[in-house]
């Protein structure tokens, strides 16, 4: 019979070594989990959670006014004329209602018990979370002619609640401090941030006044519009030329649930769709937008069909032909939202399709019938989107070769890396062959391949795929890259886990370089939300010390880094007692032998730009994000698209920050 070993001191695993976390412990000891990071990102999400309970008393009906100030010592503080939260006794916890929510998880109005019957809400963790991230919280609520008050710290009460006071106002006062020790990369709020989310809560509430004041610079601004999503149509497509002045609108309620749909048609190549459900974008869709897409396919297809735009031979429209230039808000009200997870990106709740479609169907084909001028663009787009995809399905069955990730069918001036291993391969698209030479030979030839691009790339903001099948540039990157386009594309198949556009340090080369970032952010934004696109930081300058075997170089990569450097150095050889001749130029002065500038990429030799720009231990790389869709679509436009009065604005209103020093004449 074996012997039993005893276990003891660190091995012993039992009841002892369990942790149970009372109260709001669980939020302070696993931020992440409440409110995704504790950076930038989580830190205004607090502001989120309190101000998405204020907005659901306006979709409620109740609050016609929802303020957020950014207050001089550092807090946040949001405000709302709803009916207040409730300050009654609660049955269970024995508590107010209002400390209830603030300081209980998973305590709040919507459960289904009546308080919201829509809700932005999901889990009913929003105002403890807050409370238990926040150093000091404060809380109001005006109600039936009382100033209700409570005063946490770090989720704990430290003024208990009571009346303070009479009042002839009704609604909620929340003002919080962030807590450092939670988030230690910045407790300062971002004003545009604000502004961006309270802009955006008007167009989804028709009538409401949102409002933000910044107590720190002084700047205000509100937010009221009567058309709700029908504003944000037109808001999304200024800058590009509309099919029609009138946008498409149509609400109804439909077993309970509310559905808005606003649409409007523009003469350009990409879609924007933005749907929400309760007012929470859902950027992966789900289920009311197949409800919609599928409504509008076969309403327009019924259409063109019923009015001889389509012939009977003619094969019905795409998805894909109907949606090139459409511009779509999807707006759902449901009193059980079901979203994917706490991320909340996309619905789920399978009846909602059949709703958004008997919607979008019955009234979008009203509006056809009315407006048959309309319809006949809408059609006559689609109907040349059609043709386009035929002419590109033929020219990419020619180009996109099958297997790419085993070499077949590369470019031709690809210079491939020899590594399978994907996750550590890296593609540099580099600017003239000059460049390229000496990015081949100075590479890491295992890890590190090299597209050479001759000239600028073909702007793909105005062009469809077919347009770009014949654009040997753009043949040779949809080749390298491995993923296909259109809808043959498949990320799975990308060959390379960085894309570097390596271009020079000038005004050409940051035209280079955003003319490869449109064509990414209209046909492949897939690769960029997913990590992989980059911008390599080659040096501007070079300053030099000695000669010969003892020439040495440090590499500056702009011009404030050089004033700086330069500066710094002559402080230290005067510090030093070196005697400084005032007539010298200043890199002289600051002891060096000679300053260089790199007018270009194919100005250095192998070995200056691996060490500067593709050496991973020593290069900066900066990768691109889309933090905000919406923003960059409208920058694309106004820099990539047809109308040169919104580029010429846009250069003038940022003229004054330019040095023109840095513009070669």
């Amino acid at each position: 019979m074996a012997a039993t070993k005893k276990s003891s001191g660190a091995d012993e695993y039992n009841a002892e070594e369990i942790q149970v976390l009372e109260g709001l412990e669980p939020v302070r000891k696993r931020p992440g989990m409440y409110i995704g990071s504790t950076g930038y990102d989580g830190l205004h999400h607090l502001i989120k959670e309190i101000a998405d309970n204020s907005i659901d008393e306006a979709i409620a009906g109740f609050a016609t006014c929802v303020t957020v100030t950014l207050l001089a010592d550092g807090g946040c503080r949001v405000d709302d004329d709803g009916r207040g939260i409730p300050v009654d006794i609660h049955p269970k916890t024995k508590m107010s209602a209002l400390e209830t929510v603030l300081t209980i998880l998973h305590a709040g109005g919507k459960f289904g018990g009546g308080g919201y019957k829509v809700s932005s809400g999901l889990h009913g963790v929003g105002s403890s979370v807050v409370n238990a991230l926040s150093k000091h919280m404060v809380a109001e609520v005006y109600k039936d002619g009382k100033v209700h008050h409570i005063e946490f710290d770090t989720g704990k009460t430290v003024v208990p609640f009571g009346v303070t006071g009479k009042t002839e106002k009704h609604g909620t006062s929340i003002t919080f401090y962030p807590d450092e020790t939670i988030f230690k990369e910045t407790v300062v709020f971002d004003y545009d941030w604000v502004v961006n989310y309270l802009r955006h809560q008007a167009y989804l509430t028709k009538g409401i006044l949102t409002c933000v004041h910044d107590e720190r610079t002084g700047k205000s601004d509100s937010f009221y519009f009567e058309g709700g999503i029908k504003s944000y149509v037109r808001r999304l497509n200024e800058g590009k030329e509309v099919l029609a002045d009138e946008v498409f609108y149509a609400e109804k309620e439909v077993s309970g649930s509310v559905v808005e749909v606003a649409v409007q048609y523009n003469d350009s190549f990409s879609e924007t769709i933005r749907p929400f459900a309760n007012n929470v974008l859902t950027p992966d869709g789900g289920t009311h937008v197949v409800g919609f897409r599928t409504a509008l396919n076969r309403t327009i297809n019924d259409y063109a069909r019923k009015n001889g735009l389509l012939k009977e031979k003619e094969d019905n429209l795409t998805g894909d032909d109907i949606k090139e230039g459409l511009t779509a808000v999807i707006l759902v009200k449901l009193p059980d939202p079901q979203f994917e997870g706490q991320t909340k990106n996309k619905l789920g709740n399978p009846e909602v399709r059949g709703y958004v479609d008997k919607v979008t169907s019955e009234y979008f084909a009203y509006y056809l019938e009315e407006h048959p001028d309309v319809a006949k663009k809408i059609v006559n787009k689609a109907t040349l989107a059609a043709r386009a995809r035929k002419a590109a399905r033929a020219a990419r069955d020619n180009v996109i070769r099958k297997g790419a990730f085993e070499g077949l069918n590369l470019p031709s001036k690809l210079a491939d890396c020899s590594s399978r291993d994907r996750t550590e391969c890296e593609l540099f698209i580099v600017e003239g062959n000059s460049a390229a030479g000496s990015a081949k030979e100075g590479r890491d030839s295992k890890i590190q391949a090299i597209l050479p691009l001759r000239g600028k790339v073909l702007n793909t903001e105005r062009a469809r795929l077919d347009k770009m099948f014949a654009n040997a540039e753009i043949v040779s990157l949809i080749k390298a890259m491995g993923v296909g386009i259109g809808d043959s594309f498949d990320i799975n198949g990308l060959r390379y886990y960085k894309i570097v556009f390596m271009t020079d340090a000038d005004v050409d080369g940051a035209h280079i370089s955003t003319l490869l970032l449109t064509f990414f952010f209209r046909y492949m934004p897939e690769v960029i939300k997913a990590g992989h696109v980059y911008l390599a930081k080659p040096p501007l300058f070079g300053l030099i010390k000695g000669t010969g075997s003892q020439r040495k170089i440090e590499y500056i990569y702009n011009e404030e880094a050089l004033e700086h450097t330069l500066t710094k150095k002559i402080e230290e050889r005067k510090a030093a007692g070196t005697k400084i001749n005032p007539d010298d130029e200043r890199f002289k002065q600051a002891g060096y032998t000679a300053q260089q500038r790199f007018k270009g990429l194919g100005e250095m030799d192998a070995a200056q730009l691996w060490e500067t720009t593709m050496n991973p231990k020593n290069r900066t790389l900066i990768r691109v994000n889309i933090e905000d869709a919406e923003k960059a679509d409208a920058i694309f436009t106004k820099l990539m698209g047809s109308e040169a009065e919104l580029r010429k604005n846009f250069i003038q209103s940022r003229a004054a920050t330019v040095d023109l020093d840095d513009l070669d004449f």
